[in-house]
């Protein structure tokens, strides 16, 4: 694939999601030499990549920065990194439960904002990132930022901010929960007398090949489910336990609810 990259792109903060964004990009062609990270550490992050521990006297001009440090260090890096900003810089933030707004109150030099919210497997490409701007942001912007996050997996632009911690803790949030329910599957195979190091890995294997699965299928991943529960057999044995007062879906349905209520009360910290 062609991806115009940013002149230039400086993280802050490069943990665990940043992190995996920018190997993404990196193996997607981004040349290391445009990228300069500011880490604390000093720990060297990829060959080529200039790491930094402080502020650097200025950022080149149309410079795309990623605010991927933790939320609540919104206020000590904004002090600092604003005096560097210039409008013709674009901030892509990926700060859990910080609105829009606040960050145009912190970074008021700045007109083009995004908001970004990708989950962990955008490192092999295969990610979920929400992406949200207001009106002030541009449209060139707007598709710069989206040209970027494509080599992620899927981009999807949310048309209120309103729905930002919904959306984050269904895909934000969602691989944790996926990876309890591997585990959980593993788990319960082992309960019923599997030896436990072939329950983990059939559990695993169950769960990629069902996604891909579903991912290729013309129908909707319920569709699928009732097709393979054949009546009388142990799949629908099975699923009786799964659909019956809709355990499942409430399960989650509380789950999300308690991602997304946390997702509000960390934007009324802020």
């Amino acid at each position: 694939m062609t991806i115009a990259w940013p002149d230039h792109l400086f993280l802050v903060g490069c943990g665990n999601m940043a992190g995996q964004m920018l190997r993404r990009w990196l193996d997607c062609g981004l040349d290391p030499a445009r990228v300069t990270v500011l880490r604390p550490s000093g720990r060297a992050v990829a060959d080529g990549v200039a790491v930094v521990t402080d502020y650097p006297a200025s950022l080149p001009a149309g410079t795309t920065i990623l605010l991927g440090m933790k939320p609540y260090q919104l206020a000590d890096v904004a002090a600092q990194l604003t005096p560097l900003c210039t409008a013709d810089m674009t901030i892509v933030s990926i700060l859990a439960g910080t609105p829009l707004a606040d960050l145009r109150a912190r970074f008021p030099g700045v007109r083009d904002m995004v908001r970004a919210m990708p989950n962990l497997p955008v490192g092999l490409g295969e990610g979920v990132t929400a992406l949200f701007a207001d009106d002030a942001t541009t449209p060139d912007a707007r598709a710069a930022i989206d040209a970027l996050i494509q080599p992620l997996g899927l981009a999807e632009w949310i048309a209120s901010e309103d729905l930002f911690n919904q959306v984050t803790a269904l895909s934000g949030c969602g691989p944790a929960f996926l990876f309890r329910f591997i585990d959980a599957l593993a788990r319960a195979g082992e309960a019923l007398g599997v030896p436990a190091d072939q329950a983990a890995r059939m559990a695993l294997a169950t769960v990629q090949g069902s996604a891909n699965m579903a991912s290729r299928a013309d129908a909707a991943p319920g569709v699928l489910a009732d097709r393979v529960a054949s009546p009388g057999g142990m799949t629908r044995e099975g699923m009786n336990i799964l659909d019956a007062d809709d355990r499942l879906v409430a399960l989650l349905t509380d789950t999300l609810t308690a991602a997304r209520d946390r997702g509000d009360a960390m934007a009324r910290g802020a």
